[in-house]
């Protein structure tokens, strides 16, 4: 019974409901009116997954040592229950699991570390300093402003986009990349990145990390607003996405860098031009108490 109730879990959470948040605009516009909340919620799915993947994965290595058990011993009966067997079987399975998706995320993490810091040591090389602005400028005609987050952090922009930006545009699309920086934003990515490499085709990792891409960046706006009025903001994502060659957002941008522009400029802009509603109460709950559900479905105690 315990194993079914983690399968449907999985079901839902794996497949049902990141469709659903994606597909709803309601759902979506309440995540990403505080998209750092958003960010916990989708974090939180994937968490909850991951444990109930776990739980289940414990419960078929010692099926014995678990019947009834989970939501069956909370629920009313008139026939006395009997005490669980000992499990044939430790943690073994699932604490390999565990081993085994921390290997992936550490493996994961290295490497973009070790990219990003060929890619800095290229910048402190090619690039100048410029105090106007704050950062280091890369002689490139393509317009664009990027960071390479972590313990050196770098916020570049282009001598296009020096040429393309006004003052104050410019330092909007600065601050955002600071925001990123001081968000942390690169381990959140980091995570998500790993869940994605283990669990690909899974629904919840393909629209779990595109979402949360976005929500960052979002996160990484609202941030540039102290120092930048929505027009500024938004006109300098315009300007940065229209001035790519073919319009292409992001061009010019490193794979492991976080771009002004390289993620969802439609909706961010629509976002800034009309700001949404404060998110419910309900978001933060829901991803502080997704993680414990499979627990509570697997090992509630006997009433």
């Amino acid at each position: 019974m315990t194993t079914a109730l983690l399968g449907l879990y999985l079901l839902l959470v794996g497949f049902a409901l990141p469709r659903r948040l994606a597909r709803s605009p309601r759902l979506r516009a309440g995540l990403q009116a505080r998209p750092v909340a958003g960010t916990a919620v989708w974090l939180a799915l994937m968490a909850s997954f991951g444990v109930a993947l776990l739980l289940t994965v414990h419960h078929l290595a010692a099926p014995a040592g678990h019947e009834p058990a989970g939501l069956v011993g909370l629920l009313p009966h008139t026939e006395p229950v009997p005490a669980p067997a000992r499990p044939a079987h430790g943690w073994w399975a699932p604490a390999a699991a565990a081993l085994a998706a921390g290997g992936v995320a550490a493996a994961v993490g290295l490497r973009t570390a070790r990219q990003r810091r060929r890619h800095r040591e290229v910048l402190d090389i090619v690039a100048r300093r410029d105090a106007r602005c704050d950062a280091l400028v890369l002689e490139d005609p393509r317009p664009t402003v990027y960071c390479l987050p972590g313990r050196h952090s770098r916020v570049v922009v282009s001598r296009g986009a020096l040429e393309l930006l006004g003052e104050r545009q410019l330092a909007a699309a600065v601050a955002h990349e600071r925001g990123h920086i001081r968000g942390r934003h690169h381990l959140v990515r980091a995570a998500v990145d790993a869940f994605a490499l283990v669990l690909g085709a899974l629904p919840l990792a393909r629209t779990g990390r595109a979402e949360v891409a976005l929500l960052l960046e979002m996160a990484a706006d609202d941030a540039a607003l102290a120092v930048a009025t929505r027009t500024e903001l938004a006109s300098a994502l315009c300007l940065l996405a229209t001035g790519q060659p073919s319009g292409r957002a992001g061009a010019g941008v490193p794979g492991r860098a976080l771009g002004a522009a390289s993620t969802g400029v439609l909706p961010r802009v629509q976002r800034l031009a009309r700001p949404a509603p404060a998110a419910p109460a309900a978001w933060r709950l829901a991803a502080a108490s997704a993680p414990v559900l499979p627990y509570l479905l697997a090992c509630a105690p006997h009433p």
